[in-house]
């Protein structure tokens, strides 16, 4: 059994609004929200993309750079796993693999100097790219083939509507701390959105629906309706108690500035 290690460079570098592993999405096809491929300065790699243009769709190949170093499980619960059952992870899309490679189709917006820009994707900030590949619809689309455990399950996406408090508050908190609540949203609550294995959902009010989601120390109310299945997203909150937010007081994420003006910005409101 060969023990040969195969040591990868990266191309290029995503450069995303998504930051953080919260923002990105199951799949691509999940997100609204385009990005750049930015290049590492190499003559060969502008002569190498210079026929891409007309392709409508790549492969980017890239790596997992958030769980490098992380342990991996043989089975693993997926986020649309009926009742939490556990799936080998090579039957699953799973982040976290033997090797960190991910692999995600997305369309080919324009291929510039040093830097392709795509649309709608599941990459993070500083994601390294290791390769890109053209899609090519008659070897890579196959629509009727079989999908195994994935046939059994039925997901409806909910559909978000945004309350004015929210809209105000989610847009004051991007300019001020570059945190993009309504992204958040999007791609949290739009599938699983009570999924409390992998978010920190909080029940405020289980007969009328009304509950609360973590996005790192603050926090989204938001109310379901299962008949229609609509959410409405009510408003966003710190989530820091006032004593945390005393002079003084410890600030591990660095961002207790930004709750103080927060609170000085809306406590009015209230």
């Amino acid at each position: 059994m060969s023990t040969e290690i195969y040591p990868f460079t990266p191309i290029a570098y995503v450069r995303s609004d998504a930051k953080f592993r919260c923002d990105a999405p199951r799949q691509s096809v999940f997100s609204e929200t385009g990005s750049i491929l930015e290049f590492v300065p190499d003559a060969r790699f502008e002569l190498a993309l210079a026929d891409l243009r007309g392709f409508g769709r790549i492969w980017v190949i890239f790596c997992f750079h958030l769980n490098t170093g992380t342990e991996w499980h043989a089975k693993v619960r997926p986020p649309v796993s009926a009742s939490g059952k556990r799936y080998g992870v090579f039957a699953t899309r799973s982040p976290h693999r033997p090797n960190p490679i991910g692999l995600s189709c997305v369309e080919l917006l324009e291929v510039g100097k040093g830097m392709l820009r795509i649309g709608a994707n599941d990459l993070l900030d500083g994601t390294p790219v290791l390769d890109i590949k053209p899609y090519l619809p008659e070897a890579d689309a196959f629509p009727d083939s079989a999908v195994g455990w994935k046939s059994e399950l039925v997901e409806t996406p909910w559909t978000l509507r945004y309350a004015e408090a929210f809209e105000v508050r989610a847009a004051w908190l991007l300019s001020v701390a570059q945190l993009d609540a309504r992204r958040f949203c999007e791609v949290q609550l739009v599938r699983n959105p009570l999924d409390k294995r992998r978010k920190r959902i909080t029940i405020l009010d289980e007969m009328t629906h009304r509950f609360a989601i973590g996005y790192r120390t603050w926090q989204v109310v938001f109310r379901l309706n299962p008949e229609s299945r609509v959410i409405t997203v009510e408003t966003l909150l710190s989530h820091y108690r006032e004593d945390e937010l005393l002079p003084g007081s410890d600030d591990p994420y660095g961002d207790k500035d930004s709750h103080r003006l927060f609170h000085q910005r809306f406590d009015q409101e209230k």
